[in-house]
């Protein structure tokens, strides 16, 4: 039974159909981005394990193709079984033996980049310092207690347990924060206006003169989901202080008191804080003499890190990325009239595979060919001396 799994697992038929199942999903995803933008077809097709298909009015999924993670993964144990069951050491194998060492390098890269991979960016103003990138697509909600910006308890609550419901466990809290309805897009209406409908979606603060109305996921490739959440805070002791909203299209937080002390609940991007801080200098937008065709655009930062004692000048323009500490930072783009400069900011801590991938191909090929084309040229001369 094992050597027949085995068999299987590292048989040509089953490469020749995973990649046969891959184009067909390639090029499904890529026709899929006219309607579901570019982020979403990625979930959908490229970082799962199945791809599911909605039955209409039913609610219910059910699975209709493999996806990226599978095909990728069966993909990988194909050439690692291959690679098992066909290895034999010789100089006339080596160059074949490394090709496929670095095709297996390559894939185990592609899985570990989607997996482990983060991006983000990080907005600067000139003389701005921040320690933190924040997320375009990921929101959190966040309850900030105390006055003093320099003593403030802060706390974020990640959108993924948002969407599971419940009583929040937050250690320390003289409260509970109770999920009370999670909306992954809505949109706000003023209640007395004249297409208002419903309740009110909270007792308490602007909720309170505003109704939710739930929208489907925004999937369009310039449309961005506006998350809302309702949230009952209830005291360890004593009756609930009521239900709050809290919505990325509130402009002010929603306030309110427990215990003498002031807090604050707003939603904001997820953030990512570093051990280390960026401060702008200047940004430079350069234009090619008479057009308004962007040239070169920079970035002059001051980078703090007490940690490593670094405090130092550097400069981040196009194709000249920042990397520290595992993250690199690219010129993405600008606003406020060449002012704000923004970066791009990518944690990959497989990085490195693509170009150790690379040259292992790379040496595996030459060798190769050398190794036969030497060989034949021996024999040739062998052949004419005789």
């Amino acid at each position: 039974m094992w050597h027949r799994f085995f068999d299987f697992l590292s048989s040509l038929k089953l490469t020749v159909v995973c990649l046969s199942l891959a184009m067909v999903l390639v090029f499904v995803g890529t026709m899929a981005q006219v309607n579901f933008g570019i982020h979403e077809v990625q979930h959908r097709y490229f970082q799962s394990l199945l791809v599911w298909w909605p039955v209409s009015g039913q609610g219910l999924k059910i699975p209709v193709f493999p996806g990226g993670h599978l095909l990728g993964g069966v993909l990988l144990l194909n050439l690692l079984a291959a690679h098992v069951r066909r290895f034999r050491w010789s100089w006339s194998k080596l160059g074949i033996q490394l090709t496929h060492a670095g095709l297996i390098v390559l894939l185990a890269g592609m899985l570990f980049t989607d997996l482990l991979s983060v991006e983000s960016y990080m907005r600067l103003a000139p003389g701005e310092t921040k320690n933190y990138s924040e997320d375009s697509l990921a929101v959190e909600m966040v309850l900030i207690g105390g006055e003093d910006a320099a003593t403030d308890q802060v706390i974020a609550i990640p959108e993924a347990r948002l969407a599971q419901g419940g009583v929040v466990a937050i250690e320390g809290l003289p409260f509970q924060v109770v999920v009370r309805r999670f909306y992954p897009n809505s949109r706000l209406q003023a209640l007395g206006s004249d297409d208002a409908r419903g309740m009110p979606a909270a007792t308490q603060g602007d909720g309170s003169h505003a109704a939710v109305v739930e929208l489907p996921k925004a999937t369009a490739q310039n449309d961005r989901s506006l998350r809302s959440v309702v949230v009952e805070i209830v005291p360890s002791t004593g009756p609930s202080l009521g239900t709050w909203l809290v919505s990325d299209q509130l402009e002010n937080p929603q306030t309110f008191s427990h215990a003498g002390k002031p807090w604050q609940m707003l939603m904001r991007s997820a953030r990512y804080y570093k051990p280390y801080s960026l401060t702008l200098n200047k940004f430079t937008h350069e234009r090619y003499p008479g057009t308004q065709i962007p040239k070169n655009f920079a970035t002059q930062a001051v980078l703090a890190d007490p940690e490593r004692n670094e405090n130092r000048d550097v400069l981040i323009y196009m194709n000249h990325p920042l990397r520290y500490r595992g993250e690199t930072y690219f010129q993405s783009g600008f606003e406020d009239n060449d002012t704000v400069t923004i970066l791009q900011v990518v944690y990959n801590p497989s990085f490195v595979t693509p170009y150790v991938a690379c040259i292992l191909v790379s040496v595996g090929l030459i060798f190769q060919f050398s190794y036969h084309f030497f060989g034949f040229l021996r024999r040739r001369k062998t052949a004419h001396a005789q």
